[in-house]
């Protein structure tokens, strides 16, 4: 896992990334994904705007006395991860080291840590401070995969585009708290 962490990057480079695929897109994918970018990044600077660390939460990540590092399997253009990835890095911030790990430049990783046989993200990796996998979370909070879960029994009557709805009013309201308290049972 040093390996990965030594490659992956911190919230501040991830932004640039995006920033930089939405503007310049430099492969087909970047420039197929444009409106994804915009979303993301607008997803991404409302949830830094709005986060406010939870106290409690706070004092149960301290009890734990982790002191390992996170690392968080992401793209800019995940709509799970635009929403997730901002809360945890702010949580986490002065607290555990947190990088980011681009999914798409190097699929040996997210290999490792399959959702249902899918490449899924955010997946947020635990380290201990040896780089040993502790856990494993993601790619969403138990609300959202059973948003997800209505939507694959009964697309009919639950069309993709009010789970997609339901989520992100989900996420705008809950920022990132769920998951947030999701990985501190995992700690």
């Amino acid at each position: 896992m040093k390996n990965y962490w030594d490659k992956a990057i911190s919230f501040e480079e991830y932004l640039q990334i995006a920033h930089e695929r939405l503007e310049n897109p430099a492969t087909p994918q970047d420039a197929e994904y444009k409106m994804y970018y915009e979303l993301g990044i607008q997803r991404m600077d409302r949830t830094l705007k709005k986060f406010v660390i939870d106290e409690e939460q706070l004092s149960e990540l301290k009890s734990k006395n982790f002191s390992g590092k996170i690392l968080i399997i992401s793209e800019a253009w995940c709509g799970d991860a635009s929403a997730t990835v901002p809360a945890l890095v702010k949580f986490f911030e002065g607290q555990n080291e947190v990088k980011i790990f681009l999914r798409d430049s190097d699929k040996s990783l997210i290999n490792q840590f399959l959702t249902n046989g899918t490449e899924s993200i955010p997946k947020v990796i635990i380290l201990d401070e040896n780089f040993n996998v502790k856990h494993s979370w993601g790619p969403r909070p138990k609300f959202g995969h059973e948003l997800l879960l209505k939507f694959k029994a009964n697309p009919e009557e639950y069309p993709r585009e009010s789970f997609y709805n339901d989520l992100q009013v989900y996420y705008s309201r809950n920022r990132g708290k769920d998951a947030i308290q999701e990985i501190l049972e995992l700690l």
